[in-house]
């Protein structure tokens, strides 16, 4: 299989839940997103999923490279954001008429998703009133786009393949999620049965681990590669913090390296 073609259909799998969590994760209401493909000598950005829009003009719509928001993520290959879109200057205007006019979008940002040094896609978040989008909302669609390309390569490995949405494996992973968000000390203890049940044993529960935000975003990035510099510079701390927030992640984790601290969140459900 084409490898463009090959990355697509992975990230064509992967894209809705990935635009949901971009959703949960940043606050915003509306989210949207697609693939790249060859055009001419440059890429382009074809939007294929959209959550929240008021219409679907999006859909379909294909970005040139360094045209709009889009178009200048997909030339310079990193995050960018703007308050206004309609009156800023540092993007072209090509698509006004549906972002700014349909769907009434004010503040937005774009995040490339970089799969073998190419940006394979490109997913967005954005608001329709007049408070701009903040650095944390930013920080956090750059973990899930961190995230959004470890998973794709994982699908591009021989013999790797996505859980189906209706399979136990998908269900076991939905129950964690439930499991980590119960605060009812009684329903946690029988949730956490439930899933230690059908994990089978040896297999820590969730519910035993309780990283904070921070903590997982570091840990996220690291499970990219990331060192602690650019683990800093996407997440606007200083390098010293984000040693502070590993430290104390290998600590609740009881391991004493960062890769282990990874490999210990991922089984414990906390990543």
């Amino acid at each position: 299989m084409d490898d463009d073609v090959e990355v697509r259909t992975a990230i064509d799998k992967l894209l809705p839940e990935r635009l949901r969590r971009l959703q949960r994760v940043t606050g915003v209401p509306v989210v949207f997103g697609g693939y790249t493909r060859p055009a001419a000598t440059r890429r382009q950005l074809v939007l294929s999923r959209l959550v929240g829009t008021l219409g679907d003009s999006l859909r379909g719509l294909a970005v040139d490279t360094g045209r709009g928001l889009g178009g200048s993520v997909l030339h310079e290959g990193s995050p960018r954001r703007v308050n206004d879109y309609a009156t800023t200057t540092t993007i072209t205007h090509d698509y006004d008429r549906i972002v700014v006019e349909e769907e009434r979008i004010t503040s937005v940002f774009a995040v490339p998703v970089v799969v073998r040094g190419v940006v394979h896609s490109v997913m967005y978040g954005a608001v329709r009133d007049p408070q701009p989008i903040g650095d944390r909302a930013l920080n956090s669609a750059g973990v899930v786009a961190a995230q959004m390309q470890q998973d794709v390569e994982d699908l591009l490995r021989p013999g790797t393949e996505e859980p189906h949405p209706g399979s136990a494996h998908a269900a076991i992973a939905e129950l964690a999620d439930v499991v980590r968000s119960i605060t009812d000390p009684a329903l946690l203890a029988r949730l956490a049965r439930i899933h230690r049940a059908l994990v089978g044993p040896g297999v820590r529960v969730p519910a035993t681990i309780t990283l904070a935000q921070r903590e997982r975003d570091v840990l996220s990035l690291a499970a990219v590669g990331a060192s602690n510099v650019e683990i800093a510079a996407r997440l606007g701390l200083s390098p010293q913090t984000v040693k502070a927030y590993m430290r104390t992640a290998m600590s609740k984790l009881g391991v004493h390296n960062r890769t282990a601290a990874v490999h210990a969140a991922r089984q414990a459900g906390a990543l």
